[in-house]
């Protein structure tokens, strides 16, 4: 019983002090652009570990690669889950490209604009061009890492194949090396998005068995080891189906 009441009360404390956040991260989105740097970023990031923590989920960062992270790098995972929105900037520094409709989603999406989200219609081959290339001259001409999903959206707790080749093509033009994060939720059906409503998976989540979230990162991938974007795309997916079959299956 007493043990009951400390985890209510820890949940509770946990979805105040994410109230009080969101709150400082919204008002402080309406200052200039210039004016939003490394502290906002900062907050952003803190501000999705308290998330993450708020809906009791235990996140475990697996450091499978063998040699340190790149100074630059274009960050992909597999995508089962809406808890990668929060759970991968908590991680890891990176700017996410997001699908156009979260930049109108209330409170979040004005902060997600505000910490240099990137955005694209899926649905449409202009945007995705126009958001490559935006990718591109930002990877050229900052020193930034860039965070995509080659599923090409959230797609369920099985690898989505074929794999887009957006990813690979950035990383062969750039030059800049691919960090792989395999994510595995052990309660993968309270988990796995299947366009419930968000509010409706995030209960799921809050409420799931297991709380436990495994995020296994490997070895930057050289894009000069690979003559196309085919051929490096094919490489990256043959891992991931490899990673599934030890993960998941």
């Amino acid at each position: 019983m007493i043990l009951s009441l400390l985890s209510l009360l820890r949940t509770l404390i946990g979805w105040i002090d994410l109230a009080v956040l969101t709150l400082f991260l919204y008002l402080f989105s309406f200052l200039p652009k210039k004016m939003l740097g490394t502290w906002y970023r900062l907050c952003y990031r803190y501000w999705s570990m308290v998330f993450v923590r708020a809906l009791r989920v235990e996140l475990y960062l697996h450091q499978k690669n063998h040699q340190p992270l790149p100074s630059q790098y274009i960050l992909i995972g597999n995508h089962p889950s809406a808890l990668e929105d929060i759970g991968m900037p908590a991680l890891f520094d990176v700017y996410y490209l997001a699908k156009i409709e979260v930049k109108d989603w209330w409170i979040v999406g004005r902060i997600s604009k505000a910490v240099g989200t990137y955005y694209v219609d899926r649905e449409s081959k202009d945007s995705r061009q126009n958001a490559s290339e935006e990718l591109k001259q930002t990877l050229l001409s900052q020193h930034i890492n860039i965070g995509l999903y080659p599923e090409g959206g959230c797609k369920g707790r099985r690898i989505f194949t074929p794999f887009r080749y957006g990813a690979f093509d950035l990383s062969i033009q750039t030059g800049v090396p691919i960090v792989p994060v395999f994510l595995h939720y052990e309660a993968q059906a309270d988990f796995e998005w299947q366009h419930q409503h968000l509010l409706h998976k995030l209960w799921m989540i809050l409420t799931a068995q297991n709380h436990r979230a495994n995020y296994y990162v490997y070895d930057a991938i050289d894009p000069k080891n690979f003559p196309s974007k085919e051929a490096f795309c094919e490489h990256i997916q043959k891992l991931y189906l490899e990673w599934q079959r030890r993960y998941l299956d």
